[in-house]
């Protein structure tokens, strides 16, 4: 599947918004719908990827800027790590995966820091189950025959669990994902605090002193921001990766 978005388009410029129906060939209204807030959004999902690099060259020509991904290529890529444990240094941060080789992050290295909220744990529904069940009442009423009556019973479902992530966009290493429930905090020494919640603000805070360089954004804590920037067509639980990378190329 490819992928085409836009981003840093002037904002309430009626003008911009028809040249990006023009060059998708559809109604003003419904570009308009995707174009309310902030960038960068999806506008289109092609298999062809002749026809998604034929609608960024015309959104290019148009002053829209555009970004064209392969969403095979962006899955296909090197993996992100996810390390379980870290440290700093003065010039590093160091993690280490359960059973992999340490890894040393130079803070220079680091261009973006972005955070958002994940589900770790999709709700469920309860489930709803009829049985029957012996009826004193209707038995003695039927004169000693034995009666039942329909009993239904719902069980309770499991709520949804969500947890923030912070995803380090580095010049020449691979991404690094770092989820707030799935760290060991121990690596923080005297500054470690009494809750996960201190202990992961702690850490972006310490992140973003050291990497000061580093472009710093969390719009993606909301999950509205996510549905705005993939739109309705892409699960934000399934295609978190996409949206970094998306927001990653528009910054």
């Amino acid at each position: 599947m490819f992928i085409v978005a836009i981003h840093d388009w002037q904002q309430g410029d009626a003008s911009v918004i028809r040249k990006v129906a023009d060059a998708m060939g559809c109604l003003v209204f419904e570009v308009q719908q995707r174009m309310a807030g902030e960038g960068p959004v999806v506008v289109a999902q092609y298999a062809d990827g002749d026809i998604a690099e034929s609608l960024q060259e015309k959104l290019m020509q148009a002053d829209v800027p555009a970004i064209l991904l392969d969403l095979d290529e962006v899955r296909s890529g090197p993996s992100p790590l996810i390390p379980r444990r870290f440290s700093f240094s003065s010039q590093h941060v160091r993690f280490d995966m359960d059973g992999g080789t340490p890894f040393e992050l130079a803070f220079t290295e680091i261009r973006h820091i972005l955070v958002a909220t994940t589900v770790t744990t999709p709700a469920e529904k309860g489930e709803k189950t009829t049985e029957r069940k012996f009826s004193l009442g209707k038995t003695v009423l039927a004169g000693g025959v034995p009666m039942t009556k329909k009993v239904v019973r719902q069980s309770a479902g499991v709520a949804e669990e969500r947890e923030e992530v912070v995803c380090l966009v580095n010049r020449n290493a691979p991404s690094v994902f770092l989820p707030k429930n799935g760290l060991d905090y121990s690596g923080l020494g005297e500054a470690k605090q009494l809750t996960r919640d201190l202990n992961f603000n702690y850490l972006k805070k310490e992140l973003r002193s050291r990497a000061g360089q580093a472009i710093y954004d969390d719009r993606l804590l909301q999950r509205a921001a996510q549905v705005r920037l993939l739109g309705t067509r892409l699960d934000p639980d399934t295609h978190l990766d996409l949206a970094f990378k998306i927001l990653e190329l528009s910054l």
